[in-house]
């Protein structure tokens, strides 16, 4: 069996609504053997499924770092690389490399090919299964293009990252093509990766977005309008941990492989550019 159809049946399970007493075991079990601390959310009795256990939002709103140049961590995870773009090329760990624009284009007919990324700041977030599942955005920012690749749905766990050779460009991902929008416009990417048990990835402002459906699909969203969001807005949720990946312009990330970080923290400034 695949790891997309795993993945899909383990979709099916976590969304079925079990009965209540039943349910809070299988609940009670999930944030025991991930240790979930749910200080931030509703007691593990309130969710009707492993889903919306996954996909708990807070009871009060966390506080975003208000500088208005500052780069927010979009998620709660783990800073597993961090870097710059050099030929083409970033890590998804230590001495293992992949090629940008194959993660951000591959295979996508009739999609030019984007402006170098060459000195691009690069930073990959891993959500573990126990992290908050929601990732917002990093800063003020428009929307111009939303590209859905099909793809394996690897574990994106660190063990995985070691052992599996460009697992961000052939698992399932959603590039967003956006540019900041102070002190002035820069392009940021923004990718979220699909992995190993992620039932479906949602975008609130793209419901045309289907995850976990078709290995091979690709589509593409263009908004000649762009779509503005301010930082800290909600752009969706996993549901089950994975990884986002953020490419931006003119940026040094300000944070280290190994460091936890959480959403609505500063985590580097715009117009930062490498030294």
């Amino acid at each position: 069996m695949n790891t997309n159809t795993l993945s899909r049946l383990f979709g099916k399970f976590a969304a079925h609504e079990f009965p209540a007493w039943f349910q809070r075991i299988v609940n009670m079990v999930y944030v025991r053997i991930f240790k979930i601390d749910l200080t931030e959310f509703a007691p593990l009795e309130s969710y009707p499924s492993l889903n919306a256990l996954f996909t708990r939002t807070f009871k009060v709103p966390r506080t975003i770092e208000s500088n208005p140049k500052a780069i927010i961590s979009p998620s709660d995870s783990l800073i597993t690389e961090v870097g710059v773009v050099t030929q083409d090329s970033a890590l998804q760990i230590k001495g293992m490399a992949y090629s940008v624009s194959e993660l951000l284009i591959k295979d996508m007919p009739n999609v030019k090919s984007d402006n170098t990324t060459e000195g691009f700041g690069f930073v990959n977030l891993y959500l573990s299964p126990s992290d908050y599942h929601h990732y917002h955005t990093p800063c003020d920012l428009d929307i111009v293009e939303a590209r859905y690749f099909g793809g394996e749905l690897l574990p994106v766990n660190m063990s995985s990252l070691r052992k599996n050779q460009n697992l961000f460009v052939r698992n399932e991902r959603v590039v967003l093509v956006a540019n900041t929008v102070e002190p002035e416009p820069k392009r940021i990417y923004f990718v979220a990766v699909g992995a190993l048990n992620v039932g479906k990835m949602v975008f609130h402002f793209e419901p045309r977005i289907q995850t976990n459906a078709a290995p091979n699909a690709t589509a593409i969203y263009t908004y000649s309008t762009p779509i503005r969001l301010q930082k800290g807005d909600e752009i969706g949720y996993f549901q089950m941990g994975s990884t986002i990946v953020l490419i931006a312009q003119d940026i040094c990330f300000d944070v280290h492989i190994g460091q936890k970080v959480r959403f609505g923290e500063k985590i580097a400034m715009l117009d930062s550019r490498q030294v």
